[in-house]
Formats: structure tokens, C-alpha cells, sequence
């Protein structure tokens, strides 16, 4: 088997273009590991902007976990290039890039994203991968079960590795993003309820909260201040489903033991909304999770750029804004709001 691209996937083909590119002054990219498929080797990269000393602030954008999703992947890779883009002409970026590092994770599931799959090509569901459970009853099949990969949300036989795409992700986070004094990961999906939503964890406890409640809560109200007209949802992912394996749980838990802030976010893209306007294309896998009209898959590429480019600027500027968020109204605040 040789390392390759399946000319059927056209955002691995975007990904390598932009590596091969014209801007190797900023932009770095490596291979995390390569996934094994019909006598080929698909690259799972990871690519990088930035300051690259281990302890300064740093964001990383993650999509592709779920092959049906691919505007997740879409967005992501549409907000690089208009980073690398501005790298030729707009000083304030190429000044930002000094003091904070940039990862992007454009396609962790290119097997998936070719077969027109949530699971990868073992059938696994990488975001009920992790080895943790739930601390309270998730709902049936869809929180995650070891019952068949032939059944969606399969997380994989008990006490087996992690599968190797979730594998990689997790090994890249803990070694080049826990290190970071401060760090915000957004991970990219589409798919589920008419709004857009910001998720933080817990996906395994809808009482307890994370310890950086205060800090997510600032963070929100930061957003609404800057942005008041926006019409995203921001709350703990457990207000909606909990799940066994949620990577994001697992790869928090283990942030704890480090002492630097990590916030691990989640973008869910209301699909719903688009299947609603235009009914037709639940005809299709695809319409489900993806904006099948040209005009409104413009439309959603735009229109979450505001949010990737605030969340570069607050991970940037967390020590202008992370004090204000340990005043002690704030955590009554935050419970009061998504937990009382």
C-alpha cells in the first residue's frame, strides 16, 4: 500500500493544494497517521500557524470526525485560506501569528468522508471512542453501544485501542496543544436541531460541571457582547444527550492533570434548518448533515467565520479577559444558567 488520495474525496485534494502551496513561510503540515483503505494509505494531516514555543496560547480547529459532515471540514479549510491569504498583504495577521499558535485538523476521517459514513471504515464512531462511560443512563444506541458496528454510534469492542484516527487526534492534542499556558480547541459537526450551538463539556454528567465552568461562561459573554446579533447556542453538550466514549471528555479529564486551560468546544451546525428549506434533499445521505443549494452552502461557509475568527482573538488575548472570569458571581452565574 502506498500513501494516496482518492480523487472521490475533493477536501483531502484541497487540503494537499493548499500544502503544496505558496505559503510554506507560515504554514507547516504533518502527517498524523495514515489509514489503511482498498490498497491505499489516506493522510490524516495536521496542519500549523504560528509561534511554535510549546507554552504560548494556542487554538486548534478540528473537523471531519464524522464523514457525513463534511461542511465541517468545509469551513475549516475555508478559514485558512483566508489566513494564509491575508499572510500576504494584512500586517495585523502576520504581526497575531507571532504570539499564538494556530493547529488545523481539517479531515480525521477520510474513510468516513469516501463512503459517505458517520463511522470509519471499521465501523466505529470516533466521537464514542474514547475509553470512558457515562456517568448516568444515555439514551439507546445513540449515546454509544459495543452491540455491532453494523449499528450507528458503535464505539468498538470493549478494552480494544482506540481506533487509530481517534488515536492520532488524541496523541496530537496532548502533545502539542496541552503544553499551551492556555488553549481552545472547536471541533466542526453538522447535523443535529434548527440552531447553530456551541457545546462544552460534559457529554457523560448532566450535574456536574467542569472546572472551568467560570472561564467558559466568560468566554461566552464575551461572544454575546461582541457579537449581540449572533444566533448560536452555547451551553454544556449534556443539556441535549449524554454519551460513553466522547473524546472531548476523555481528553479534558486528562488536561486536568496539567494545570493549563483547556477548553474543549464543539460548533454543531443546524442541518435541520436546511433540510427544512429545502425537503428534497433528505433524498439524499448527504442532505441530512450538509447545505445541498449552492446559495446557502455560500452562505454557511461565510457565515460561522466570525466565530473561528473570535475565538482566535480570545485565545490571543485570554490574559486581557481570564481574571475577570474568576470573580466569584461569575460560577454562580454559570450554574445558575446550565445548571440550576
Amino acid at each position: 500500500m502506498v500513501p494516496t488520495t482518492l480523487a472521490q474525496i475533493p477536501e483531502l485534494k484541497q487540503i494537499e493544494t493548499i500544502i503544496k502551496g505558496r505559503n510554506k513561510t507560515h504554514l507547516s503540515s504533518k502527517v498524523l497517521c495514515y489509514v489503511p483503505f482498498q490498497d491505499n494509505l489516506l493522510p490524516i494531516y495536521a496542519l500549523t500557524l504560528g509561534n511554535q514555543v510549546q507554552d504560548v496560547p494556542c487554538i486548534t480547529y478540528v473537523a471531519g470526525v464524522h464523514g457525513l459532515e463534511r461542511i465541517g471540514t468545509q469551513v475549516v479549510v475555508t478559514f485558512l485560506e483566508g489566513l494564509l491569504e491575508r499572510l500576504e498583504w494584512d500586517q495585523v495577521t502576520v504581526d497575531l501569528l507571532q504570539r499564538v499558535r494556530i493547529h488545523i485538523l481539517p479531515l480525521i476521517n477520510p474513510i468516513g468522508m469516501y463512503n459517505n459514513t458517520r463511522a470509519n471504515g471499521q465501523g466505529v464512531d470516533l466521537m464514542r471512542n474514547a475509553p470512558i462511560d457515562s456517568q448516568e443512563k444515555t439514551i439507546w444506541l445513540g449515546g454509544g453501544h459495543r452491540i455491532s458496528p453494523s449499528l450507528p454510534w458503535y464505539r468498538g469492542k470493549a478494552g480494544m485501542p482506540m481506533q487509530p484516527e481517534a488515536q492520532a487526534l488524541c496523541d496530537f492534542i496532548i502533545r502539542e496543544v496541552f503544553p499551551a499556558s492556555f488553549s481552545i480547541v472547536l471541533d466542526c459537526h453538522s447535523g443535529f436541531g434548527f440552531r447553530n450551538q456551541i457545546w462544552f463539556p460534559y457529554a457523560r454528567s448532566r450535574l456536574e460541571p467542569i472546572k472551568h465552568i467560570k472561564e467558559v461562561y466568560y468566554l461566552r459573554k464575551l461572544f454575546m457582547h461582541t457579537y449581540p446579533h449572533q444566533e448560536y447556542l452555547f451551553e454544556p453538550q449534556a443539556k441535549h444527550y449524554l454519551v460513553h466514549g466522547d473524546l472531548w471528555d476523555y481528553l479534558y479529564l486528562q488536561s486536568l492533570e496539567r494545570g493549563n486551560i483547556f477548553l474543549p468546544l464543539t460548533l454543531e451546525m443546524g442541518s435541520w434548518r436546511w433540510v427544512r428549506k429545502n425537503p428534497l434533499q433528505i433524498r439524499q445521505l448527504l442532505g441530512l448533515f450538509h447545505p445541498m443549494k449552492p446559495h446557502r452552502h455560500r452562505r454557511v461557509l461565510r457565515s460561522h467565520l466570525i466565530l473561528l475568527d473570535f475565538l482566535l482573538h480570545a485565545t490571543l488575548s485570554y490574559q486581557n479577559w481570564i481574571h475577570k472570569s474568576r470573580e466569584p458571581e461569575i460560577e454562580k452565574m454559570a450554574l445558575s444558567l446550565w445548571y440550576s
